[in-house]
């Protein structure tokens, strides 16, 4: 369904060289696009982006989104019709230690994008990833709405917050949806779950410790038993993603906006429930425990509503939460049996595709 309007078609990816990026980098290549992705080097090692060898999939150049100079250099050559904007500091744990780096990259580089596109021209749509951290935590049962108040309070929902309401001042100052004709630009942000998948080394995040402790028969030490999270894989918000382009390419300014891409209800679950269930999966030897350091303080509960786009996108999630971490646990044991992991991920780039097509 995405086909006509990514082939031959020039995207630009800041923070391709990431954990979700490259699973979007590696899609849209997939897709037929001309990919061009700006971020700093691989910020793990291994990683998924040098291990699929997308660098020489994609034109890929090495910046900071703090270099506006830089930035704005890019969008000029390049002219991309498309931007996804993903580049960020993404972890709470290290936005305590290094608040100014956190600051500077998640609010900053979401201007420069902006701002870089406002003088330059040319683009068509731009997809601003932010976070379902991004919303003032109230630690609610129900899921929270995109009218809901920006908030946060570690130094990185509170950055995510901030590029959320950079994004709104920007569209109605620049990209207002009652001028497009003027512009031609449409703007959208987009807060997703907690995403799973194969590929992530993250520190401090659930899958990546877990997946790293179980490679190397260690015990999993987890830091949060009873956090609820929504948990999804990261085809489930990247195919939100990418419809949302799509409808805007093709729609305008209908579907600007914020858009929340999260699991159903049945799929939230507390991060001890997930582990038991990684243990399981994995089997042999595979145990945890609970680390019984003093923690730094998160958000219990977070869950997001997603009625919106659900009634107004048509977007529904294809694989529930024992999907996704089949998928992640497969893909982790292909790339402990040393297989080509470029054709494991497009063979399950393909395999959710498949989903999506049985219901349109």
């Amino acid at each position: 369904m995405f086909e006509h309007t990514y082939r031959n078609r020039t995207v630009l990816i800041t923070g391709q060289t990431g954990f979700k990026g490259a699973w979007l980098s590696l899609w849209l290549h997939h897709l037929g696009s001309n990919v061009i992705g700006y971020a700093l080097k691989s910020p793990t090692q291994p990683s998924l982006f040098e291990l699929c060898d997308l660098n020489t999939k994609i034109t890929s150049t090495e910046g900071d989104v703090r270099d506006f100079g830089q930035l704005k250099s890019i969008i000029q050559k390049y002219k991309p019709e498309i931007v996804f904007h993903l580049a960020a500091q993404a972890l709470v744990r290290r936005s305590y230690h290094d608040p100014l780096e956190t600051y500077s990259t998640n609010v900053m580089g979401t201007v420069h994008v902006l701002e870089a596109v406002r003088q330059i021209g040319g683009v068509r749509v731009i997809i601003n990833v932010t976070s379902d951290k991004c919303y003032q935590n109230q630690e609610w049962v129900w899921g929270y709405r995109e009218n809901d108040p920006m908030g946060g309070q570690d130094p990185y929902s509170s950055s995510k917050g901030c590029a959320e309401l950079v994004t709104t001042a920007y569209t109605k100052s620049y990209f207002n949806p009652e001028h497009h004709e003027k512009h031609r630009v449409s703007v959208a942000s987009v807060r997703s779950g907690n995403i799973i998948g194969g590929g992530d080394w993250a520190e401090d995040r659930l899958i990546p410790d877990c997946m790293k402790a179980l490679l190397e028969n260690r015990s999993i030490v987890i830091r949060y038993p009873n956090a609820v999270r929504p948990w999804q894989h990261v085809l489930e918000p990247l195919s939100g993603y990418l419809l949302l382009a799509h409808l805007l390419y093709q729609n305008g300014t209908a579907f600007s906006g914020a858009w929340n891409f999260g699991p159903d209800d049945e799929n939230v679950k507390p991060v001890r429930r997930l582990v038991e269930r990684i243990v399981e999966i994995w089997g042999g030897k595979a145990r945890w425990e609970i680390d019984q350091a003093d923690q730094l303080d998160e958000a219990h509960t977070l869950k997001l509503d997603c009625s919106k786009a659900k009634l107004e996108l048509g977007w529904y999630p294809q694989w529930d939460l024992e999907t996704g971490l089949k998928k992640t646990i497969e893909w982790f044991k292909a790339y402990r049996n040393h297989e080509d992991m470029l054709m494991t991920t497009i063979k399950q780039i393909k395999d959710y595709e498949e989903g999506i097509k049985k219901i349109n």
